[in-house]
């Protein structure tokens, strides 16, 4: 799994990669933080495939690990709970490693909010660039203490669960990302949810892969095969003096190569296209759009027919997604979140680019990013409920898939 190469605060900042360099950095997050969406929408989606059964819906909510994520001290009673008017969500993906120290720092992977305007009739995904500079605020989880400053955002769940472990970890992890966010963009949440992608990617082993558009012809730097017909990996990675990786061709290894189409891809196809960027011009925000269709993808696969109707693949797939994830609901059911939500379906929920998919250099921090103008309206729009209308100007920073 992956490892924290430099330490959670005052990192050296990643530079930018030119598209026409085959380069990638040490850290490469696992494909499976794409996968993060799909187990806490469980939240916000289970009406629309499972609210006519009620058994499987006391199923999921009875599966799911439930915690004070977004303030550990006052818990769900400090807040004020009720399931009407505008909800805005915080999702977040980690990727530990098997081998990792309980007390290592845990960085957050995927960033993504959820906002959910007052009609209930729809939701927007928006991203959160994980070297996004910002100010981290000062923190302390009763082990270790943090006096404040700037940082990638994604050390932000790191600090805030340094010296801890388990539950704990994850809790004030969590706990100063919030207000990392709160603080940089005025956004508050009023529900929250952690995956732990290491369980989770067994989703797409039940499913037995998924069906999907690709909308680029995509390069695998992971997979290939000689003239044998044997796997074997495409590039030799070596390290290079800016502390990156570069990607070197193999003779006579010709790389998996995913073309564009609608199409069924196997467990490890799907796997694989969405952990790649080095191949592509927009290197990561690519693989972000990619990742998304996947998301929607795995969903519809989850709510299908041959899904629903096979008790045994639904419960294998309903305990992955229990034992991977964390909610905080706010201090609300999970049903009435379910009951509420149950118009919110593949149609409707929306995901919806930042920085207008490119890479936007911070002005205070080179190498890391900063959000746009427009992003931070967006983020605005949010506050104020107003996504929708924003979004009518702006079709374009929304995904056609």
């Amino acid at each position: 799994m992956l490892q924290l190469e430099e330490p959670p605060t005052g990192e050296r900042p990643e530079p930018r990669r030119p598209a026409s360099r085959l380069r990638r950095t040490r850290r490469d997050p696992r494909w499976a933080r794409s996968l993060l969406v799909s187990g806490a929408i469980l939240m916000l989606l289970a009406g629309s495939a499972f609210v006519a059964k009620d058994l499987l819906i006391g199923y999921v909510t009875g599966n799911v690990q439930q915690d004070d994520l977004i303030d550990p001290v006052a818990g769900p009673q400090g807040r004020h709970a009720t399931i009407s008017g505008a909800k805005t969500i915080l999702l977040v993906g980690t990727d530990t490693r098997p081998d990792q120290s309980p007390t290592e720092a845990v960085r957050s992977d995927s960033i993504i909010v959820v906002h959910i305007p007052a009609d209930h009739g729809s939701a927007y995904l928006i991203s959160i660039p994980r070297d996004t500079w910002v100010r981290i605020p000062e923190f302390t989880n009763g082990r270790s203490r943090y006096s404040g400053g700037h940082d990638k955002i994604n050390a932000a769940f790191a600090v805030g669960g340094l010296k801890l472990t388990g539950r704990d970890q994850r809790r004030y992890g969590m706990t100063l990302l919030a207000r990392t966010i709160e603080e940089n963009w005025g956004l508050t949440f009023d529900a929250a949810a952690i995956v732990d992608f290491a369980g989770f990617t067994k989703v797409v082993q039940v499913l037995g892969g998924v069906d999907m558009y690709v909308d680029q012809e995509t390069r695998s730097v992971h997979i290939g095969h000689d003239a044998k017909g044997e796997t074997r990996v495409p590039y030799i990675q070596r390290f290079n003096a800016s502390g990156g990786t570069d990607l070197v061709p193999v003779a006579g290894v010709t790389p998996q190569t995913y073309h564009v189409g609608y199409q069924h891809l196997e467990p490890w196809q799907a796997l694989d296209y969405v952990r790649q960027r080095d191949t592509l011009p927009h290197s990561d925000y690519d693989r972000q759009r990619h990742q998304q269709q996947f998301i929607k993808a795995l969903l519809r696969g989850i709510a299908s027919r041959d899904t629903l109707t096979d008790p045994v693949k639904l419960k294998q797939i309903l305990d992955v997604v229990g034992q991977s994830m964390t909610i905080d609901s706010g201090g609300i059911d999970l049903q009435d979140w379910i009951f509420a939500m149950q118009g919110i379906g593949g149609d409707n929920l929306l995901t919806v680019k930042t920085n207008n998919g490119t890479f936007h250099e911070s002005a205070q921090q080179p190498g890391a990013e900063a959000l746009d103008d427009t992003t931070l309206a967006l983020l605005e729009a949010v506050r104020s409920d107003t996504v929708q209308t924003f979004l009518t100007a702006r079709t374009d920073l929304v995904s056609s898939s």
